[in-house]
């Protein structure tokens, strides 16, 4: 899915509200980890539980979140349930954040380019030391 700003007359982008849920979830360090370790490859609870020093049920816990915020899928597979993660929410948080570096290097330029407007206009305006009476 793309993302498309919603944009008022001054310009205001606002990010979907299912943002706020992707940043709420990945504002935990465990489940940061476990989202890195799924970028690698579909695994079990249990091989996501392994490195961390807390219970199944803290595990189950934090995958349910990240799955409410559609970052990963559990699926099944004979008895396992894999946990895979869904890239979208990723993707579509990168496309808004490149969008919003892009209006605002936009903005710095056109600052910038005034900016270098005026000082030549006060250099021209103003008169030099040995021009004053």
């Amino acid at each position: 899915m793309k993302y498309q700003p919603e944009g008022t007359a001054t310009m205001t982008v606002k990010a979907p509200d299912r943002f706020d849920v992707v940043f709420a979830a990945l504002s935990d360090p465990t489940r940061r980890s476990i989202v890195r370790r799924l970028a690698d490859g579909d695994a079990t609870v249990l091989e996501l539980a392994e490195p961390f020093p807390i219970s199944l049920p803290a595990i189950s816990r934090h995958l349910k979140v990240l799955e409410q915020a559609g970052l990963i899928s559990r699926g099944r597979d004979g008895q396992r349930r894999p946990c895979k993660l869904r890239p979208e929410p990723l993707v579509e948080i990168a496309a808004w954040a490149e969008h919003t570096r892009a209006a605002w290097e936009e903005r710095l330029d056109r600052l910038d380019a005034h900016l270098r407007r005026t000082r030549a206009t006060d250099r021209t305006a103003s008169p030099t030391k040995s021009e004053k009476p």
